[in-house]
């Protein structure tokens, strides 16, 4: 990892593993050109020099540097003092506290660690997200991709969402890209073949009787005639130059993946993270262009995720381990209305850490088999510790900080439950692993 503390705060990020060409994703600073290096801050703060030369190499990936410049191969440890001066600019001084007491806890020499972080605690929160990358270029760029008009496939899986997905296909309707197939794999109950009679659209749909969500993307991979794949949800909404965005993203940038960026309310504002061009490090299966040829070297959907979670962050891990160029495209936006029925609302899985019910396991297992299988038991451990107290608390206050407090001191005394719940998942999680991936070829 970059740091090392970043396996406290982020153990499962997709940036703390080598990518298969050996490389990580971060720049070497000494590479990057005069007009990146001008756009960051450096930091001469830390006690070593190469602290400084991974800060600005931090700064430039979340700042959203998407080129050519060298990557690191190999990352040297740094000293503790600069460590807790990286993670004091990074993230809330909540969080500095908490890996102080980790690190305590792990016996750490309380001496040493104390000291460092006493002599980095005054150090300023950085915002340096607030001055993005820019990319000037973006405005009168003229795709040649665009002009070539490849063919799209817009795959659709839908379950029991009706009412939801005649908008979609109303959207679909408007958009001023024309060369796009639009596939559907229908698994509702009742099936309404006469739905989709009206509809000005070049539809191929295909009736599952099995209630499988990566199988339904999977069948329609495999039926897909175009050289770029578009997975949208049956509950969203998007602009009419919603396809054109995700086609000139992948031009500009010679990229083999467009992440769109998704809201939840009409009119709210994309969140500061996802408001200028980055390499992406989620993919979301909602709104996500991919080329075919990425299926065809890594494989596709993983169906151990099947009626459960994270099964596009797993695809989308093996995108990056392969040296794909996956791009977070905030002009290829969509209103993500999370509707209460149908789905996977309907599978009984909907959020990855919170249970419905008392003795369900907490995570759900596919969850920890990502994890296990990718970063290992301890950072999978770490991984529990950051997100499962948090969780305790109901999904519609997962962005109340008081609420998520009451939910961590809630998993203390419920405390005997929530290991129950968490031996629970594990033990799933490795019947999964035992299995081993469930991956088709292309």
């Amino acid at each position: 990892m970059l740091f090392e503390f970043l396996r406290y705060l982020q153990p499962t990020h997709y940036f703390a593993l080598q990518r298969q060409s050996s490389y990580f994703v971060y720049p070497d600073p000494s590479t990057l050109p005069e007009t990146v290096l001008s756009q960051l801050e450096s930091d001469s703060d830390f006690v070593d020099n190469r602290s400084t030369q991974y800060d600005l190499a931090w700064q430039a990936i979340h700042k959203g540097y998407i080129g050519g410049a060298k990557t690191l191969s190999n990352i040297e440890a740094v000293p503790l003092q600069d460590e807790y001066r990286f993670i004091g600019k990074y993230f809330n001084r909540v969080w500095v506290a908490y890996v102080l007491l980790i690190r305590i806890l792990s016996f750490k020499n309380p001496v040493r660690e104390l000291r460092a972080w006493r002599a980095s605690r005054h150090v300023k929160r950085s915002t340096y997200l607030k001055q993005p990358v820019h990319y000037p270029d973006w405005e009168t760029f003229e795709s040649k991709l665009l002009e070539s008009a490849p063919r799209v496939s817009v795959i659709i899986p839908t379950l029991n969402r009706y009412t939801w997905l005649k908008d979609v296909l109303h959207d679909l309707e408007q958009q001023d890209y024309k060369n796009f197939e639009v596939l559907i794999v229908d698994q509702s109950e009742p099936y309404d073949t006469s739905f989709y009679k009206d509809f000005k659209l070049n539809i191929a749909v295909r009736y599952q009787k099995e209630k499988a969500l990566w199988l339904a993307r999977n069948t329609a991979i495999k039926q897909a005639q175009g050289d770029c794949l578009l997975f949208f949800d049956d509950d969203s909404r998007v602009a009419p130059d919603w396809i054109a965005m995700h086609l000139k993203c992948l031009d500009f940038f010679k990229a083999d993946v467009s992440s769109g960026v998704s809201i939840s309310k009409v009119g709210a504002e994309v969140p500061a993270h996802y408001r200028f061009f980055k390499v992406s490090d989620q993919l979301d299966t909602g709104n996500a262009l991919v080329k075919r040829y990425v299926f065809e070297r890594v494989g596709l959907f993983d169906r151990q995720f099947e009626k459960q979670r994270m099964g596009d962050g797993e695809f989308g891990l093996r995108v990056y381990l392969n040296d794909f160029l996956n791009v977070s495209n905030p002009y290829a936006k969509r209103l993500h209305l999370k509707v209460d029925r149908g789905g996977l609302r309907d599978m009984g899985s909907w959020d990855a850490f919170r249970t419905k019910a008392w003795f369900a396991p907490r995570p759900i297992p596919s969850v920890l088999y990502f994890f296990r299988h990718y970063f290992g038991k301890k950072r999978s451990c770490y991984a529990l510790l950051r997100s499962v107290p948090f969780s305790i608390m109901p999904y519609r206050f997962k962005k109340n900080k008081p609420m998520l407090v009451l939910g961590a001191l809630v998993c203390i005394v419920i405390f005997p439950l929530v290991v129950f719940q968490v031996c629970k998942s594990w033990y799933l999680s490795g019947k999964k692993l035992k299995m081993g991936p469930l991956i088709e070829s292309l």
